[in-house]
């Protein structure tokens, strides 16, 4: 299978978060499988078996995931956000060293825990703590420095929510209406008489299988789209994304219940480039990126088409990942100037339906909802977050005034694997950091 290909793939499971199958054996430690270590493309030339690059079609298996997360520019075909030329913004730095040895005891688990162990534990590449503005903590290991970028995964999802949510609140987008006012062309598709929230929400009643392990799933058509390489003179199906979309069959009823596929992220972005005439890598650009003085320009994936790979292909840096949950945790505020619409803050932090969210089973989120792309805690800390497999996520405490913002290549996709160390984790933190400013 193309190269391109495997990446969309991999990409389109980052939106998961399903119960995870135990793994068959115990896969090698953080330290064991650093790419660094390991030596993955090292040398002029690397050594063969060190070569992680085309014609090679593995490179999103793991352990070589531990390097290729850092490297997708080079990899795949990609469309640049641009930061402008603006000075950067600098984030005032009060590290707190105390931190690593916060203790926190994981979910199922009867033996305590550190801050610092957890990292290792879920394979950490990258993760800022931010306390009332200021970077308190800050480590770097495997792939990553503060100067890479990092693939988000299924974080691509919530950016693109939130720029949803800001065309709804300037009046652009009307979420009551169905997709087929914007986007005509999904008239004939599943999509057609959904609303735009729900296609915003997940809680739309299309069919689409996401089994990797069953080679006729909706998955590797959607894959074979949206690779942007030549297809071959046998191929009869769609071309790009557009394409797919418009092919999209119908499966219970719209509204019911939270279903995750990724699809509706793809459908949304179109929405929102027919109602506004810009696309999503535009709009992060010129509504994120530039107004927030991000450090650096950031990538996004692509089809044939350059279409954005919005349902999980964005690469960006751990820092300014961290600054766009700050700038949510102070309602759309930055740098004393509102950057987007406090109105499309709230919507997101509101949180979504629970009781439409429990039917798909989410053991490790209890009482969790989903809006607007991004995940609900709906504890006593009013928490949300932007998630992606291999644990990725930018996670909003607004109680704690805490952000946090962490890229990781764990062994396990699924989310579900890592949620028992990493949210209690977060608690944890959000605790010692409340009860040291009390």
């Amino acid at each position: 299978m193309k190269k391109a290909t495997l990446i969309i793939l991999a990409l389109m499971a980052a939106a998961t978060v399903l119960p995870v199958r135990a793994a068959s054996t115990v896969p090698p430690s953080d330290a064991e499988s650093d790419p660094r270590k390991l030596g993955w493309m090292v040398g002029f030339p690397p050594p063969a078996e060190k070569v992680i690059a085309p014609p090679m079609s593995n490179f999103f298996t793991w352990p070589k995931l531990r390097w290729s997360v850092c490297h997708m520019r080079e990899m795949q075909a990609t469309r640049r956000i641009a930061r402008g030329v603006g000075a950067p913004y600098r984030a005032e730095e009060a590290l707190d060293s105390a931190i690593d040895e916060v203790s926190f005891t994981p979910t199922g688990s009867e033996k305590p825990m550190t801050w610092r162990e957890s990292l290792a534990a879920n394979y950490t590449d990258g993760i800022l703590v931010l306390h009332r503005g200021k970077v308190v903590y800050e480590y770097y290991s495997g792939c990553l420095d503060r100067e890479a970028r990092h693939l988000a995964m299924s974080v691509t999802k919530s950016y693109a929510g939130l720029i949803a949510e800001v065309l709804i609140a300037e009046g652009v987008i009307d979420d009551s209406r169905p997709v087929r006012h914007y986007v005509p062309e999904l008239a004939a598709s599943a999509f057609g008489d959904a609303t735009v929230r729900q296609v915003m929400d997940m809680t739309t009643g299309v069919r689409f299988n996401e089994d990797y392990a069953d080679p006729n799933a909706d998955i590797w058509a959607y894959a074979a789209a949206g690779d942007p390489t030549p297809k071959p003179e046998s191929y009869t199906g769609p071309r790009n994304y557009y394409e797919f979309l418009q092919s999209v069959q119908g499966e219970g009823r719209h509204g019911e219940a939270f279903s995750y596929k990724s699809i509706n992220t793809d459908a949304l972005a179109w929405v929102i480039a027919r109602a506004s005439g810009s696309d999503v890598v535009t709009l992060l650009s010129e509504r994120i990126w530039k107004p927030m003085g991000l450090e650096q320009e950031a990538d996004m994936m692509t089809d044939s088409l350059g279409t954005p790979l919005v349902a999980g292909g964005l690469n960006l840096s751990l820092r300014d990942a961290a600054s766009l949950g700050q700038m949510l945790l102070q309602r759309g505020q930055w740098q004393g100037e509102q950057v987007i619409p406090e109105q499309a803050v709230a919507s997101i932090a509101g949180g979504g339906d629970p009781a439409k969210f429990v039917p798909a089973g989410y053991d490790t989120l209890p009482g969790g909802s989903y809006r607007s792309m991004w995940w609900h805690l709906h504890n006593d800390h009013g928490a949300y977050s932007a998630r992606g497999i291999h644990g990725q996520a930018i996670y909003v405490d607004p109680k704690a005034e805490m952000v946090i913002a962490r890229f990781a290549s764990f062994p396990v996709a699924f989310n579900a694997a890592i949620d028992p160390t990493s949210l209690p984790a977060y608690q944890a933190v959000a605790e010692y950091l409340l009860s040291k400013h009390d």
